[in-house]
C-alpha cells in the first residue's frame, strides 16, 4: 500500500514512519509538518553507491542532487555517507559548507550563475563547476584569472535525448535552457573553447534527460551518445576526456503504477553500455558521476496536516481542507503530481470515501489531490501525505504569509527537528 520501507502501521491503527506514531509526531511538533526517516535516506545513498562500486572498478562518484531537499542535516548525512553532492545556487552551496562539507566533492550546477556564485565557487575550491554556456565559459575563465585560480569543469551537454516524461522536466531534448547542443555543433564549439582559455581546466562532460524516469534505455542511449562525444572530442581536438556525468532522474513510486527500477539495474545497464562503447572507440573508462535527488529522499518523506472543514457538494465532489496546501506542497498546482494519502489515526481503516483534498490559501487552485481515496475523516483527524521527501520542502514558499512547516528527522523511534518552523516574526523580518 505504502511503497515505502519506512512506513507502518501500529496496534492503534496509526501510520508510522521511522518506527515513530505520526499521530503522536503531529500532536508534539504541530502541523503542517515535514517528516523524514534518516534510515531510508542513508539506505538509498548506499544502494546507490554499492552499484557504482560493484560496476565501475575504475571509480565514480553518487552526488546527491541537493535541489531536492536542502538543508544542512541532509549535508550531514551524505558527507557521513561518503558521497558528493550537485548544487545549483550560492545558497545550496553556502549550506553545505555551513557544516564542512567537502568541497572537492562538490559539482555545481546552474543555466545562468551569477559572478557572485562564480566567485562563491572559486573561493570555496569546489572539485568540479558544471559549465552551461559559452557565455559562462567566458565569464568563469575571466574570474578564475583575476583570482588567481584554475577551474576545473564539466561541460553540460544537451544529448536530443527523449526522455518519455513530463513536459515540464525534461531537460535532456535539443529544445532546452539546459546545455550545450550535440546536435548543431555548440556542443564541440565549446570544447575547442574551453581548451583554449585560461584558468579552465576541462575535466570531462555532464549530461541530464530529465527527471522521473522509469525506463532504463534512455539512461543507456545517453551513455552511448556522450562516449561517442568523446570519441569525437580525441579524434578532432586531440583530447581524451577520462570524466562522464550522466546526472540523475531515477524513478521513483508515487502510486501503484509507477514501475520503477530497481537503482543497481540502471547502473548494470549503463555500465554495460559504457565498458562496450568504450572498447568500441578504443577509449578508457570514464570516472562515472550520478547524481540522485528525488530517489534518495522523496520516499523517505511525509507530510502530515490537520484536517479541517469538510465540504460535500452533492452529484459534484467532497472537499477536505487542511491547514496546509501549495505553499508547502507546490508540486499538484504545478505538475498535477499524484500522491496517497492517508488519515493517519485511520490508517488500519478502508479508504472507502473520495475527496478532493483542499489547501488553506486563498487560491481557488490551491489543492493537493483531486478525487483521492482516503478514511473517513472529522476535523481534528491527522492526514499524511506520502513521498512527499523530495520537491517539497525545497520548493516552499510563503504565499499569503504563511510560515513554513518544520522538517522533523527520524531514525528507529526517536525524533529531532533538524529544521525549526517558522514563525511570524519570520515573516516581517526582512521587511524595512
Amino acid at each position: 500500500m505504502f511503497y515505502s520501507e519506512s512506513l507502518d502501521i501500529n496496534k492503534q491503527g496509526h501510520l508510522t514512519i521511522g518506527e515513530c506514531d505520526t499521530v503522536g509526531l503531529a500532536h508534539h511538533y504541530g502541523t503542517p509538518l515535514y517528516v523524514m526517516d534518516e534510515t531510508a535516506i542513508r539506505n538509498a545513498l548506499r544502494e546507490y553507491k554499492k552499484s557504482i562500486d560493484q560496476n565501475f572498478k575504475n571509480g565514480g562518484m553518487v552526488a546527491y542532487a541537493s535541489k531536492a531537499c536542502s538543508f544542512k542535516e541532509i549535508y550531514r548525512i551524505v558527507m557521513q555517507e561518503n558521497c558528493g553532492i550537485d548544487v545549483v545556487s550560492g545558497g545550496e552551496l553556502y549550506t553545505a559548507m555551513q557544516v564542512g562539507f567537502p568541497a572537492e566533492h562538490i559539482y555545481f550546477h546552474g543555466n545562468n550563475k551569477s559572478e557572485a556564485e562564480l566567485r562563491l565557487a572559486l573561493s570555496y575550491g569546489v572539485g568540479r563547476i558544471v559549465v552551461d554556456n559559452l557565455t559562462e565559459l567566458y565569464t568563469l575563465s575571466d574570474l578564475s584569472i583575476s583570482l588567481g585560480k584554475k577551474a576545473d569543469v564539466y561541460l553540460r551537454i544537451t544529448p536530443g535525448i527523449d526522455a518519455h516524461t513530463h513536459n515540464f522536466i525534461k531537460t535532456g531534448q535539443i529544445d532546452s535552457k539546459f546545455g550545450m547542443t550535440l546536435e548543431n555543433g555548440d556542443a564541440l564549439k565549446a570544447v575547442k573553447t574551453a581548451v583554449k582559455l585560461d584558468g579552465i581546466t576541462l575535466k570531462g562532460l555532464h549530461c541530464h534527460i530529465g527527471s522521473q524516469i522509469f525506463d532504463e534505455h534512455p539512461f543507456v542511449f545517453a551513455a552511448e551518445t556522450m562516449l561517442d562525444f568523446m570519441g569525437q572530442i580525441r579524434d578532432v581536438a586531440g583530447i581524451v576526456l577520462n570524466e562522464l556525468n550522466l546526472g540523475g532522474g531515477f524513478g521513483i513510486r508515487y502510486v501503484e503504477q509507477d514501475k520503477p527500477k530497481a537503482y543497481g539495474e540502471y547502473m548494470r545497464l549503463v555500465s554495460a553500455a559504457v565498458k562496450e562503447r568504450a572498447k568500441k572507440l578504443n577509449l578508457p573508462v570514464p570516472y562515472l558521476v550520478i547524481e540522485p535527488g528525488r530517489s534518495v529522499v522523496a520516499s523517505a518523506g511525509i507530510t502530515l496536516y490537520t484536517v479541517g472543514g469538510i465540504k460535500n457538494i452533492p452529484g459534484i465532489r467532497s472537499y477536505v481542507s487542511v491547514d496546509g496546501g501549495m505553499p508547502d506542497n507546490p508540486r499538484y498546482a504545478l505538475y498535477k503530481s499524484s500522491y496517497i494519502t492517508v488519515i493517519a489515526n485511520k490508517a488500519d481503516q478502508p479508504a472507502d470515501f473520495e475527496f478532493t483534498i483542499a489547501g488553506r490559501c486563498c487560491e481557488s487552485g490551491d489543492l493537493i489531490q483531486e478525487n483521492a481515496k482516503l478514511q473517513s475523516c472529522q476535523r481534528g483527524d491527522i492526514m499524511a501525505v506520502l513521498a512527499t521527501g523530495a520537491y517539497n520542502y525545497s520548493m516552499s514558499s510563503n504565499y499569503n504569509r504563511l510560515p513554513r512547516p518544520a522538517v522533523v528527522m527520524v531514525n528507529k523511534g526517536e525524533s529531532r527537528v533538524v529544521v525549526k518552523a517558522e514563525n511570524y516574526d519570520d515573516i516581517v523580518r526582512n521587511d524595512v
